[in-house]
Order: structure tokens, then C-alpha cells, then sequence
């Protein structure tokens, strides 16, 4: 508790606590004195160091980019921003004992939004696209629209990627995986049909 009172007569370094049970639907809550390292779960640490991870949700990075505009039958290419790319760790702590929470991103799971129902799933961030490479070529982490937007709301598909991130904890000489995290970004992807221009002989 941040406002302490005077330990127990006797008792050697420590703080006190404010205990929270709940039974049945019943809570109470008391206040008891916990000498240093006398707090034996870390699990229960490790639960608060997960709470306070701060994932950020993915950032969308795509060739063609927004400006250049995306065609229907011209391949896209879809990666992840390094800004929201990367292992994160948060610690929760009490007097003689410390726990900390980590969490890497291991996998993106791309939905293209235009109705086919397809997935790509992404072991990794994705590759960026570099100026000159050859812009018919397919990317392992991409996806070729067939139709344009202009039948769906807003004449624009929503193009979605969910990251997976893998958790673990360590501390009070103990360590393990928990259930994985997710967070998910989005954005409106105009796609336009490409259009064929015949030219004349002469």
C-alpha cells in the first residue's frame, strides 16, 4: 500500500498489503503485513505483467502505396512496419521480488477484405517491397486482387492484419509460456480495374 503504517512489533523489513478475496460473488478485503520475499506466487506477479504489456497493433505498410493506387490483377505486397514490429516486455515487482513479461510477435494473418474469404498467413513481419524490383512479381506475404472495390461499401475493400505474439514470464526462480496475444490493424483499399487503351495504326 503507498501510505505505510508502522509494522508489526517485531517484524523485520516488509510493507503492508491490501488483500482482495472473492467467494460466491462475496468479496472482502483486508490489510496484512508481508515480510520481503514472503510473497510466494509469482504467478500471481506474472498475471499483473502481462496486464501491463502495451502491444501496439500492427502498422500497415503495402506496395503499390496509397498514392500510387492498387489495380486489380497487379500483385500487392503487404508487410509490417518495424515501429510496431518487435519483442515488448512490462514488470510488475513487490519487496524481494520481481516478475517480467514478454511478448514477441511471431506471425501475420492478412485478410485482403475482398470477399474471396482467403487468408495469408505471414511467418514474420513480411518483406518489404525495395524501388526497381519488378512490380508483376508476387510476394510470399501479399495478395492479387481479381475485382475492384467499386461494389463494396464505400468503393473501398478493408484490408486487415491480426499479429500473433507469443508470451512468456520469469522471476521468483520460476518461468512459463502463457496464451498467446493478439493485435490487429486495419485500413480502406481502393482497388480501380485496370484499363486497356487501343491505339490506332497508321
Amino acid at each position: 500500500m503507498p501510505q505505510q503504517q508502522a509494522p508489526p512489533a517485531g517484524a523485520g523489513p516488509g510493507a503492508w498489503y491490501e488483500q482482495t478475496c472473492e467467494q460466491d460473488g462475496i468479496g472482502s478485503q483486508r490489510v496484512v503485513w508481508l515480510a520481503d520475499g514472503q510473497v510466494a506466487d509469482p504467478e500471481a506477479l506474472a498475471r499483473v505483467a502481462v496486464s501491463r504489456l502495451r502491444l501496439p497493433a500492427p502498422a500497415i505498410r503495402r506496395n503499390p502505396s496509397a498514392a500510387a493506387g492498387v489495380l486489380a490483377q497487379v500483385p500487392v505486397w503487404w508487410w509490417v512496419d518495424p515501429s510496431t514490429w518487435g519483442r515488448r516486455s512490462a514488470t510488475a515487482s513487490v519487496p524481494g521480488m520481481s516478475v517480467t513479461a514478454t511478448a514477441t510477435p511471431v506471425r501475420v494473418v492478412w485478410s485482403p477484405g475482398d470477399g474471396t474469404g482467403d487468408v495469408v498467413v505471414c511467418e514474420g513481419p513480411g518483406t518489404p517491397w525495395h524501388p526497381g524490383g519488378d512490380p508483376r512479381a508476387a510476394s510470399s506475404c501479399g495478395h492479387t486482387y481479381r475485382v475492384s472495390s467499386a461494389g463494396a461499401p464505400g468503393n473501398a475493400f478493408t484490408l486487415t492484419a491480426t499479429v500473433t505474439w507469443s508470451v512468456s514470464w520469469s522471476g521468483g526462480g520460476r518461468s512459463a509460456t502463457v496464451p498467446p496475444l493478439t493485435t490487429t490493424g486495419s485500413e480502406r483499399l481502393p482497388v480501380a480495374e485496370s484499363q486497356a487503351t487501343v491505339t490506332g495504326q497508321r
